[in-house]
């Protein structure tokens, strides 16, 4: 198995956002706190409390639909501020264990303590002081996986919420994978599990008995992942630079967009908006990126990459234009609009010291 002589460990904090408020207000806590748009609006659930998670409420849900499972549940619009605070404090102690600390959001991280700062063998004492010292440090509670690579290790987490850690040894991962329902596996969605049905895939053992040319067949490139996984191969290691690919900004309307002339309207306050981003972090990029999500929730991307980098509100709604034709702006109504810009350049000496997520994060309106 690859990867087999690491120690990994994936931290992830239960129900972060609400668990900051809970923290901070005494009178939320044991209530159903759901973090994310108002329920008269169009936004989803940012995250729900485990008191809010009975009644079926979970992150990406329109919170609509959230009031409608919980009308006496408490809702509040996201304190980015508050939990980037809390996640500063959480990555110091992760970064007093080890170096290798790599961030997936403000609330989860992957460790490598393969070698650590306190010259501890055991990853499970260190995942266990890791805890302590979240739950000591900022009163909030932690999640925790143990493998011998990423996935493992990040499969784990989840398996004890909340509050659990999990530990699945080397030897151990031929008899945890077998039955872990696909759905269970990290970029496995409601879309892919019923393709794995389609072909009596229920389980990550049931992957075992095909070779990687059938599961690229029924795949695509995705298949050679899956053969991998199967078999609780992972050699990614944890990266502690993890440079930013992108950098955009996206609106979801209270009304839907109608018209063409709408929607330029609304791109050009996105790019002056993007704009301002860019200018903020010394970036410019070559890949201008037009996201629409229809009134039915589908979406769509469309791209155009330009010869030289761009970095002005002017360049940006240009291009974005352009691209409209390919869309069906104007045909269909739009709930949501963004512009991203890729294939970024960052002058060395401007580089910015705050972690990627936390800009993106911040930078939400």
């Amino acid at each position: 198995m690859m990867g087999a002589g690491r120690k990994i460990i994936h931290v992830d904090m239960d129900a972060f956002y609400a668990a900051v408020e809970q923290r901070d207000n005494p009178a939320l806590r044991g209530c159903p706190v759901i973090v994310g748009g108002q329920p008269n609006s169009r936004g989803v659930v940012s995250t729900a409390s485990y008191e809010a998670r009975k009644f079926g409420i979970h992150s990406a849900m329109p919170t609509a639909h959230a009031y409608r499972l919980c009308p006496h549940g408490v809702f509040l619009s996201p304190d980015f501020s508050k939990y980037v605070e809390a996640s500063r404090q959480i990555r110091d102690i992760f970064e007093s264990y080890t170096d290798l600390v790599e961030p997936l959001s403000l609330d989860e991280a992957f460790l490598d303590v393969t070698e650590n700062k306190h010259g501890n063998p055991s990853a499970t004492r260190i995942a266990e002081a890791i805890r302590a010292d979240i739950l000591r440090e900022t009163r909030l509670t932690a999640s925790a996986g143990i493998g011998p690579n990423k996935f493992i290790a990040k499969v784990a987490s989840d398996m004890n919420k909340p509050d659990g850690i999990y530990v699945v040894r080397p030897e151990e991962v031929a008899g945890f994978l077998e039955s872990l329902p696909v759905r269970r596996i990290p970029g496995i969605g409601r879309v892919t599990e019923e393709a794995c049905k389609k072909h009596g895939i229920a389980a990550c053992g049931d992957f075992l008995p095909h070779s990687e040319e059938q599961l690229l067949s029924w795949f695509g490139s995705s298949g050679s992942w899956f053969y991998r996984l199967a078999r609780g191969q992972d050699d990614r290691p944890v990266s502690a630079s993890r440079d930013r690919k992108s950098c955009g900004i996206e609106d979801t309307f209270s009304q839907d967009l109608h018209t063409v002339g709408e929607a330029v309207g609304k791109l050009e306050q996105l790019a002056r908006g993007l704009e301002k981003r860019l200018a903020k972090n010394s970036i410019r990029g070559r890949t201008v990126t037009l996201k629409v999500k229809y009134d039915d929730f589908t979406q769509i991307t469309r791209s155009r990459s330009l010869h030289d980098p761009v970095d002005s509100a002017e360049h940006l709604l240009q291009t974005v234009c352009d691209l409209i034709p390919e869309t069906d702006v104007g045909e269909r109504p739009v709930r949501l609009l963004g512009i991203s810009l890729s294939h970024l350049e960052e002058p060395e000496a401007d580089r910015q010291l705050l972690l990627p997520f936390y800009e993106n994060l911040l930078a939400k309106d």
